[in-house]
């Protein structure tokens, strides 16, 4: 729906090795209105753009090849918040119309920013009291059931909001902290049974700290090794042994990854990219994390900003991938 540095892809050129195509991305009229629009990215920023009618048609075709075709709604720039009950529906019937009318499968949701924090005292991830998480909850869980069992739920936190969890959440016992803190917890919780796939930005990240304990930063196998093993293992939510964040099951969890270094930092050479799936499906070729959760062979694939920055650099993320899985 914008035009960045990468350029424009059709779908119909969409390469064969995306199964899941995310269109970036659905943003609201006002932080709080909970109206969700997609606007296609116009001739003027985007000079081979196809027409509507054209897009349309790819979209189908790709279903018809068994691909899911999802709109995502946030980004950077897309700031929501469901503030009240009334955002929360507007945000329902607005989503409901961007699917019906493009033919989708579902929806991606990439809440960054400041979408998504905790008020205080709200410290308990299976029972949030905090309106925009209590609302989103509300609002995909109407939408599941409007679409039912076919619908396709993905997510695409930041660490931030997910693995920071395992430190920090929300504002802490005596405040001060950042309400942001793990705030995606409650979120994926009571979602967990109808998530299709989470796939948390291991990008554009600080130093987090893994289940050894150990501070964790981006640019090599084991950044993204710590990282998936927080979500296949569990962990005590800000260290409380007595709140555990459960584990996913690991067909669940895909890896994300900046697919070229414009397109985010963090970036991987596609050695780095091969360790850590070696490690985390095999347990083997490990580096200094070795993951708590064993060897998980049926985790479900990678994530990455982006197809078209993927274009951009010749393809190096999507062949590397294929040849790993030989697809």
């Amino acid at each position: 729906s914008f035009a960045n540095g990468a350029g424009y892809t059709r779908m119909a050129d969409v390469p064969n090795s995306w199964d899941y195509i995310d269109l970036s991305f659905g943003e609201p009229t006002s932080v709080t209105s909970g109206d969700i629009r997609f606007n296609r990215c116009s001739p003027t920023d985007c000079p081979t753009v196809e027409s509507d009618a054209d897009f349309k048609a790819a979209i189908a075709a790709k279903r018809a090849q068994g691909k899911k075709v999802l709109i995502s709604i946030g980004g950077q720039n897309g700031q929501v918040q469901l503030t009240t009950t009334a955002a929360r529906d507007t945000f329902v019937s607005s989503v409901s119309a961007i699917i019906d009318k493009w033919g989708l499968d579902g929806l991606d949701i990439d809440f960054e920013g400041h979408s998504l924090s905790l008020n205080t005292g709200d410290t308990d991830f299976k029972n949030p009291t905090s309106p925009v998480i209590v609302n989103l909850i509300s609002a995909l869980k109407t939408l599941k059931a409007k679409y039912g069992p076919g619908f396709v739920l993905t997510m695409a936190p930041e660490t931030f909001f997910v693995q920071l969890g395992y430190q920090y959440y929300g504002s802490g016992p005596w405040g001060g902290q950042d309400p942001r803190a793990g705030a995606y917890l409650p979120v994926i919780y009571a979602l967990r049974d109808d998530l299709t796939l989470l796939h948390v930005q291991d990008y554009n990240s600080g130093s987090i700290m893994g289940l050894d304990n150990q501070y964790h930063s981006m640019g090599g196998a084991d950044f993204h090794v710590a990282m998936t093993d927080l979500l296949l293992k569990g962990f005590p939510v800000a260290g409380n042994t007595n709140n555990m964040f459960p584990p996913l099951p690991a067909s669940k969890i895909a890896v994300g990854m900046p697919a070229t270094t414009n397109a985010g930092n963090g970036y991987v050479a596609p050695a780095e990219v091969n360790k850590a799936l070696d490690c985390l499906t095999k347990l083997t070729n490990c580096g200094t994390y070795v993951p708590r959760s064993g060897a998980q062979p049926n985790l479900r694939g990678l994530m990455t900003w982006s197809i078209n920055w993927d274009q951009f650099g010749g393809r190096e993320f999507s062949k590397n991938f294929d040849g790993y899985f030989g697809r």
